[in-house]
């Protein structure tokens, strides 16, 4: 049996359930809708997660000086007399054949770069059954990698959307800058909820647009519900990865996994229903080879790229998500 995914709103029909059956934690109000105060918050909890590197502590994430994460961001610095061991291949041939001595090329490290936060707020965002709703935690992570880049002194700008709309905000070294996506940010998710649209290929109009405006070797960051992966957003992702670096963080919930076996389950969306009837094993496998397919998906495709990919569950705290991430490609350096 093949099930479709969509933005189903769930209602429960009235059947007693076994004492055993599934009960996901309630999201607590705090974790539905988030403020700007709380995103501007979250910049005291930046230290607690090594996303960029330091002098003194290179992040096993990134590495973001030396690897490919921070492309070829050098600059021309000067240049001096050829001393044995330069590499030969920075050798200025022009002031060599002027000055009739081997002269070479100084290069410094670029210190800042476009860092691009794509975060997606539609309804299909909207849930949740653990901690937070995946809205929330889409929209905290990238308020921590935004202070984050901040503090790195690294430009940022970002794009929020939804399936209806986007908002671009271009990349500056600026705390105004994030500041701005913040407050758009904040503002898309508190309207969650309060509306129903006609769904679109929102990620694919969205990573058009960055392909538009983002000139090669900037870094860009895209947290979008785990469900939103298409066809057509998967060749723009292709496309992007060309010309960019990319960290994908894909957000889901336990409920896009598997189903709790509760009885008859009616589903609506905009006129339309479906009831099912969970105590059948067999469809409760169906919908799981879906999430599966699903993560699998996600997987085989940062692979043929070589990005990152940092998969973050409502079930857990987004911090602690990411510093086990850390840790666990740390200890596999």
């Amino acid at each position: 049996m093949r099930l479709r995914a969509a933005n189903w709103k769930l209602r429960i029909k009235r059947r007693k359930v076994a004492p055993s059956s599934f009960e996901p934690p309630a999201a607590s109000a705090s974790g539905i809708h988030v403020s700007l105060a709380e995103l501007i918050e979250m910049r005291h909890r930046v230290r607690e997660v090594h996303l960029f590197s330091t002098p003194a502590r290179r992040s096993p994430l990134i590495g973001l000086h030396h690897s490919k994460l921070r492309g070829r961001g050098i600059d021309f610095d000067q240049v001096r007399v050829y001393q044995p061991g330069d590499d030969v291949r920075t050798i200025d041939w022009r002031v060599t054949a002027r000055t009739q001595e081997p002269h070479t090329k100084l290069f410094h490290e670029e210190r800042e770069r476009p860092v691009f936060i794509m975060v997606e707020q539609s309804q299909r965002l909207f849930f949740g059954s653990g901690l937070v709703f995946k809205s929330v935690l889409a929209a905290q992570a990238a308020s921590l990698i935004g202070w984050a880049a901040l503090a790195h002194n690294d430009r940022i700008g970002g794009l929020v959307f939804s399936d209806q709309e986007h908002h671009e905000i271009k990349p500056r070294r600026s705390k105004q800058s994030l500041l701005q996506l913040l407050n758009r940010l904040a503002r898309a998710n508190q309207a969650l909820g309060t509306q129903a649209g006609t769904p679109r290929e929102g990620l694919s109009l969205a990573l058009r647009r960055a392909r538009e405006v983002l000139r090669p070797g900037s870094l860009v960051v895209l947290l979008c519900d785990e469900r939103t992966l298409s066809d057509t957003s998967e060749q723009q992702i292709t496309l992007l990865a060309r010309h960019t670096d990319l960290i994908l963080l894909p957000v889901s919930d336990l409920l896009d996994h598997a189903l709790p076996a509760a009885g008859l389950l009616r589903f609506s969306e905009q006129g339309a229903q479906l009831e099912l009837d969970t105590h059948n094993a067999e469809l409760r496998r169906a919908y799981r080879e879906l999430g599966e397919a699903r993560t699998e998906r996600w997987e085989r495709l940062a692979q043929k790229l070589g990005v990152l990919l940092m998969p973050l569950s409502t079930q857990e705290g987004m911090i602690e998500q990411l510093r086990d991430y850390l840790q666990h490609k740390e200890g596999s350096q």
